[in-house]
């Protein structure tokens, strides 16, 4: 009897035993969870589909000073250039929806998507947050013929000027398309990577007239080298008060290179708030409104995920029009 009740005995110190383990790995799983559910992680990759120095690029940078302090993380910016931002989207579909992993985008991409055969579709993505709206400002050489808008439509008139700009059906070639034909004039549209590449070429003249946001052009402009015509805008910036719009001219071409960040649909919904409101704070900080300010744009520039997500789907509707009766989509 009594090495029954001491068998029992060591059954039961052995069950209690079990117990206390199995609730101390419980326990370790939970917190285990709980660590990997916490956003951020890992650092924060944003991708781009611009080359070095360009609008785009430089947003993206000024973005991310703030927006690693605010969130108590890294991140970083990786390009992926070409095909209308269509390898930066293949990119970004080949990741997680975990928040890690960003597009900066412009209307290049919806103009991409409404094409047809893009790698993301309009419905794949939730809009973070609006960085920039950016008018296009159209740049001459200082040293060309061309002293008004009125000069360079004459000269198109005689032969396509050679206009530049960021890759084909990007809102610069679209915008430049829209301009000549409301304007009754040819160009010649002549694609590059980015914004610098654009500069080095009209300071250059191997190319008659640009498409740029202003910040683009910026240096060049002060420093005498380039001289602007027009902005592709309802009214003129503050930062050129002397230089006309297209609508004023009678020419109805309002573009502007509207920037912003998304992520891919799925992501947590707790992740995206978190992100909206790293984003919107670091926009809210001296050091991206000073960067504005110098760029000719002010803080009405900045959107919050809502207001975004749903300019984004009003601009693909616009794009998708717009390509068709250009004969650029079906």
């Amino acid at each position: 009897m009594r090495g029954i009740k001491m068998i029992k005995k060591i059954q039961s110190l052995f069950l209690s035993f079990a117990l206390i383990i199995t609730s101390f790995i419980g326990l370790g799983q939970v917190a285990t969870t709980a660590v990997a559910e916490e956003f951020p992680s890992k650092p924060i990759e944003v991708v781009t589909h611009a080359g070095l120095g360009g609008g785009t690029d430089t947003t993206a940078r000024m973005l991310l000073i703030r927006t690693r302090k605010n969130l108590k993380n890294n991140a970083y910016i990786t390009p992926k250039k070409g095909d209308g931002g269509n390898k930066a989207m293949s990119y970004v579909k080949s990741k997680p929806r975990d928040g890690h992993t960003v597009l900066a985008i412009t209307p290049t991409h919806l103009f991409r998507m409404a094409r047809g055969g893009a790698a993301l579709d309009i419905d794949d993505f939730v809009g973070v947050a609006r960085t920039t709206v950016d008018p296009i400002v159209i740049f001459v050489n200082a040293k060309s013929p061309y002293k008004t808008i009125e000069d360079l439509i004459k000269a198109g008139n005689k032969k396509p000027i050679k206009y530049g700009g960021t890759n084909v059906g990007s809102v610069d070639h679209i915008s430049g398309l829209i301009f000549a034909r409301e304007a009754k004039t040819k160009i010649a549209f002549v694609p590059f990577e980015g914004g610098g590449a654009i500069m080095t070429n009209l300071v250059g003249a191997q190319i008659d007239a640009a498409g740029l946001n202003l910040d683009e052009g910026k240096d060049q402009l002060e420093s005498g080298e380039l001289r602007v015509l027009a902005v592709m805008a309802d009214e003129r910036l503050s930062a050129l008060p002397d230089t006309p719009t297209l609508k004023e001219k009678g020419i109805n071409a309002s573009f502007a290179t509207v920037r912003g960040v998304v992520v891919l649909k799925g992501t947590p919904p707790e992740t995206i708030a978190k992100l909206e409101k790293g984003f919107l704070k670091a926009m809210a900080h001296p050091v991206y409104q000073n960067y504005l300010t110098g760029a000719g744009l002010d803080a009405s520039s900045v959107a919050g995920s809502a207001a975004w997500d749903a300019e984004i789907k009003k601009i693909y509707k616009e794009a998708r029009a717009a390509l068709v009766s250009l004969g650029l989509a079906k």
